[in-house]
């Protein structure tokens, strides 16, 4: 079946506000496509067209986690804020630093994240980012115990409007640098000032 430009981009534009969730092309011509005769260039076509139709508007399609979506623009945040009754999660640094460590170093198990941290991990946290649905089990380490190694989702990447783990902010402090990846080396007089903060 035949589907011509306006009806297609209508299409896809009116799938991406019913999903509400990343929709890559090719999910696109799997799904709601799948009756038409249309090709993945024609729909990357459509939708770099319906990013510029919606570039100086409050929504704006956008690309993450490796598919398109709406979002309101980040500077009208505050002034949408009355129209959410419950407030975002709070989350622990715990909590942030585990998903950091995992973020940047994947595919990690507990232990390597507990000697990046240098504390324990409670199994409440690591239950909560898997709840959250940004972390899952990628496999288990050759290793005597089988840990198993954890990675973040594409959920994670929507949540924080990323489309792959290469747009993650770069670490540009050295001690962030330390944490989170041991072959980063600190200078003599960091080290001695991290020995006396100790």
């Amino acid at each position: 079946m035949q589907i011509n430009p306006t009806q297609l981009k209508q299409l896809i534009e009116a799938s991406l506000f019913v999903l509400g969730k990343p929709l890559s092309a090719k999910m696109l011509k799997d799904t709601v496509l799948v009756d038409f005769t249309v090709s993945r260039d024609k729909i990357k076509a459509a939708l770099d067209e319906l990013q510029q139709d919606y570039q100086d508007r409050g929504v704006q399609l956008v690309k993450v986690a490796g598919g398109y979506r709406f979002q309101t623009l980040d500077v009208l945040s505050p002034f949408l804020q009355p129209l959410w009754q419950e407030k975002a999660p709070k989350y622990s640094r715990a909590t942030l630093e585990t998903l950091a460590v995992i973020a940047y170093r994947q595919p990690v198990t507990r232990g390597d994240i507990e000697q990046v941290r240098g504390v324990a991990i409670s199994s409440h946290i690591i239950k909560s980012l898997s709840d959250r649905h940004w972390i899952k089990v990628v496999g288990h380490k050759e290793v005597p115990g089988r840990p198993a190694l954890y990675a973040t989702t594409l959920e994670f990447l929507a949540y924080f409007g990323l489309d792959t783990l290469a747009d993650l902010p770069p670490l540009s402090d050295t001690e962030s640098l330390q944490a989170v990846f041991s072959s980063v080396r600190l200078t003599p007089e960091q080290s001695e000032e991290q020995n006396t903060n100790e």
